[in-house]
């Protein structure tokens, strides 16, 4: 689903999408209001999510819609690479942060990682914002966090954890971490256990919001 105040912008994005194979629009809302009403009635996979529009931002529309569908993934789109913004993107719920004169094939790729569970804000638009984004924002780390897990996490599972924070996939912590991509997809599998999240996003933000990882 597309949500942006400018139509120009949701045919572009439209058309593009449109082209693939593997996806398509099933609506569009051009305010955040009419977002929340086409997401719950339409219940997509992916929300393409402008920043700021009239009414309600995409900052609070994201968050209203999470409460109703908690599994939807919303990705942020702004023109502006701002620190401020990504840590907003992150408390929203949303699961990545997409410039708006990204290229077309990031800016596919980013919906075919969100699609899969995956973390967006590690991506070559975002990776220095985010950085920043996490410093500059003070987190500190909740020292409740492991009580509000199943069960704590293991020293190799935070080393692990920290990895996928950084967007890596297994197979390159599998390489960093000197260990074999199985036992990599072991603890993984584990970490998600714990967190009691049903994808690599969920643990990634909710672990950042908890100080969990940096």
């Amino acid at each position: 689903m597309l949500v942006d105040d400018q139509k120009m912008i949701r045919q572009g994005f439209g058309y593009v999408i449109g082209l693939q194979s593997d996806m398509n629009v099933v609506g569009e809302a051009a305010d955040g209001i009419e977002a929340v009403a086409q997401a719950i009635a339409l219940q997509p996979h992916i929300i393409l999510m402008d920043i700021q529009m009239p009414g309600m931002t995409g900052i609070e529309a994201s968050k209203a819609i999470l409460k109703q569908l908690p599994r939807v993934k919303i990705v942020m789109l702004t023109t502006f690479n701002d620190p401020d913004y990504i840590y907003e993107v992150i408390r929203s719920g949303a699961v990545g942060y997409l410039l708006k004169d990204a290229d077309v094939e990031d800016m596919l790729g980013a919906i075919r990682s969100a699609y899969r569970g995956e973390a967006v804000y590690r991506t070559d638009l975002a990776a220095n914002a985010l950085s920043r984004a996490v410093s500059s924002a003070c987190l500190v780390p909740d020292s409740s966090a492991d009580a509000s897990l199943l069960e704590p996490l293991t020293e190799r599972e935070q080393e692990i954890l920290q990895e996928m924070a950084y967007g890596l996939r297994n197979d390159r912590i599998a390489q960093k971490l000197f260990i074999s991509e199985g036992t990599v997809k072991s603890h993984v599998h584990r970490i998600l256990q714990k967190f009691g999240c049903g994808d690599r996003t969920e643990v990634v933000v909710t672990a950042l919001r908890k100080g969990m990882v940096k």
